[in-house]
Parts: structure tokens; sequence; C-alpha cells
């Protein structure tokens, strides 16, 4: 049986031109855009509730939502933070092809993926 389609949810401070490229570049996956579906302006817990709700996978800038405090490891489907600068359309990209190129889709699920210029850092569960 087939797995269902990795679904991304890409958070307010990711460029909304981002989710058109994923779409073309992943279309098995599903990808939102927090504008796309009401949540634009929202604050972080709304965020996450509507990830979590729909099994889905945020991708965001926010720091907050790397802190392990409020976010711990396999209390969600699975978060993705960008480090990169500029957080233009080109480096957001850059960063995503580094990441889609170094990790598989399961590789992005329930763990916490930090992408920077230099490397890719994923922390998961001990379990995990």
């Amino acid at each position: 049986m087939n797995e269902p389609a990795l679904h991304v949810l890409l958070d307010q401070n990711v460029p909304r031109a981002i989710a058109d490229w994923l779409r073309a570049l992943r279309p098995a996956w599903r990808v939102s855009h927090v504008t796309e579906v009401g949540l634009d302006g929202r604050p972080d817990d709304q965020v996450f509730g509507w990830a979590q709700q729909n099994n889905a996978v945020v991708i965001t800038f926010d720091e907050d939502f790397a802190d392990l405090r409020m976010y711990p490891l396999g209390r969600h489907k699975g978060v993705v933070r960008l480090r990169v600068w500029p957080t233009t359309i080109e480096e957001t990209q850059r960063g995503l092809e580094r990441l889609l190129t170094a990790v598989g889709d399961h590789d992005l699920i329930g763990g916490l993926i930090i992408v920077d210029a230099h490397r890719i850092r994923i922390r998961r569960r001990a379990s995990q």
C-alpha cells in the first residue's frame, strides 16, 4: 500500500512563491501556505495546531518552532527551521534544495531539522 503524500505547511515568513516552487519540485506532496488556509497573521500556537490537525510538517524561519520546550520532539509531525540569510526566495530555494537532496521524505517526519548556510542538523526523539 502506498504511503500518503507528505503534507507541509509553509509559515508566513516563508515567501509564498516557495509554495508553487515546492509543488512543482515535489508534485506528490500536499503543500499549503498559511495565507492559503486562513492563518495569515495568526500566532504560532494556531499555526502549530492547524499543522497537527492536518498532519503537516511546518517549514519556517521562526526560531520559536525550534524551541523544544514549546514544541517537544515526538509531539508534532515535524518542523523544518530555516536559518538561511538573506530570507529571499532564491536563498530559501537553495536551502530547501540542499535539504531535499540530503534527506528523504521520511526523514522530515517527527523531528526538528535545522537548515543553515553550512549544514543540516536533524534532531529526533531518542526512540526514533
